[in-house]
């Protein structure tokens, strides 16, 4: 827990003016809570894609068929633009310096100065070196030129069947695009879900025409395709890198301390760990200590959505220590429903909830931590009546305790397995 003295409240003072360094979800998030919470001081955002804020997880999951942005303003009714007193969507951070009074944020334009930071950058997807032919996804700019290629009878090759990779190929296929996933991994989702898990979304490819290379590694990326390790090429006229993405924390090399892939630690608040009380964190970014979780990474909307109003709440004086934001990703693809609550752990034991095989049954996946009847984390896979059940599961201080027969009876409502 967050070490919080008598000192500490006794020197607290209201900020006179917050910067916030990023325009997603996580930035319009934290000036909205700042404004539901009565601050009325000075409000500057900093952007760098020279956008108005909006929703990202279309981007891949209705490309095609939403050619332009879900506007947050719409989505969420929160206006970054009219709540700040100053918004530079394309005002991109360059470097941070702490060796003054005040935390400072070298732009273009200059230097701009405030009592407190919000780090909340997002951030962006990775291409490996020498693979520059290849389109990523991660913006609307990107989803943009996505589109363009996807033209009937375009043959695509997607690097990774992650999260974005299957969720690309399932909307290409369905559009006429010929789709072939290259994945390194021995199954599709290895790294959210593990093998065991994995495994049983591969057969969704060729279900939903398309075609599935697992463990191969690709070694070139060219105007005409993809080179394999094994020598084979494939022959593509549009190259999807979906291979993962990186916090946007360059610019603060040097002034915070930062995580081998760039996040900040920071606590249950968003106090960057190491760094003075005016400095916080959230969204993408963050690698957030958690009661429940142990060390959450960014990545989740849920994170993005619901964090800032913690750290809000926090710097304003009045920390609600109850928030801890359960890891939540939801996808459709490949034709299914895929809601995952929680941290799968490698040395969980991994039980199911139902019969993958079974045609329109639905299924679900439970992550026992080993020896007990603690749950680390709760996949439901074309089951909406099980979503609602595991999300309240994970509102407690403490991982959800299962009785296992119960939870695995998908004809029982999962609720009524808890033992608390």
């Amino acid at each position: 827990m967050t070490d919080r003295t008598h000192d500490d409240h006794l020197d607290f003072r209201p900020p006179g003016e917050v910067l916030v360094v990023g325009a997603g979800l996580a930035a319009t998030q934290t000036v909205a809570a700042l404004r539901e919470r009565g601050y009325d001081g000075r409000v500057v955002v900093l952007g760098a894609e020279g956008v108005a804020p909006y929703d990202r997880p279309p981007l891949s999951k209705h490309l095609l068929d939403r050619p332009r942005p879900t506007w947050l303003a719409d989505e969420l009714g929160a206006d970054l633009l009219t709540l700040a007193d100053e918004v530079h969507l394309s005002t991109p951070a360059r470097a941070l310096s702490l060796s003054g009074a005040r935390p400072q944020v070298l732009t273009d334009d200059g230097p701009v100065t405030a009592d407190t930071l919000v780090v909340a950058s997002g951030a962006h997807a990775v291409r490996p070196p020498g693979w520059e032919a290849a389109l990523t996804l991660h913006t609307a700019a990107d989803a943009e030129r996505l589109r363009e290629a996807l033209v009937p009878g375009a043959r695509l090759v997607v690097i990774g069947a992650g999260w974005i990779g299957a969720e690309v190929a399932g909307v290409a296929a369905a559009a006429g695009v010929e789709v072939v996933v290259v994945e390194a991994n021995g199954c599709p989702l290895a790294a959210a879900l593990g093998s065991t898990v994995g495994e049983l979304t591969a057969p969704w490819y060729a279900a939903a025409g398309v075609r599935l290379l697992t463990g191969e590694h690709v070694v070139e990326v060219g105007t005409n395709g993809v080179g394999l390790a094994d020598g084979k090429l494939l022959a593509a006229d549009v190259v999807l890198a979906a291979v993962g993405a990186r916090p946007t924390t360059d610019w603060l090399a040097g002034a915070l301390p930062r995580e081998p892939d760039g996040s900040l630690r920071v606590d249950e608040h968003h106090r960057v760990v190491g760094a003075p009380r005016s400095v916080r964190a959230v969204g993408d970014v963050a690698l957030r200590r958690s009661p429940r979780h142990g060390w959450v990474p960014g990545g989740h909307w849920d994170g993005a959505l619901r964090g800032p109003a913690g750290l809000v709440a926090d710097l304003l004086g009045s920390p609600d220590e109850g928030t801890d934001v359960a890891p939540y990703v939801f996808s459709t693809q490949l034709g299914h429903e895929l809601a995952l609550f929680g941290s799968p752990h490698v040395d969980d034991e991994v039980v199911l909830r139902g019969d993958p095989a079974a045609a329109g049954e639905g299924w679900g996946a439970l992550w026992f931590r080993r020896g007990s009847d603690e749950v680390g984390a709760i996949l439901t896979v074309d089951r909406p009546r099980d979503v609602g059940a595991a999300r309240r599961l994970f509102t407690a201080t403490g991982l959800p305790r299962l009785d296992r027969t119960l939870a695995l009876d998908p004809g029982r409502p999962l609720r009524e397995a808890s033992l608390v």
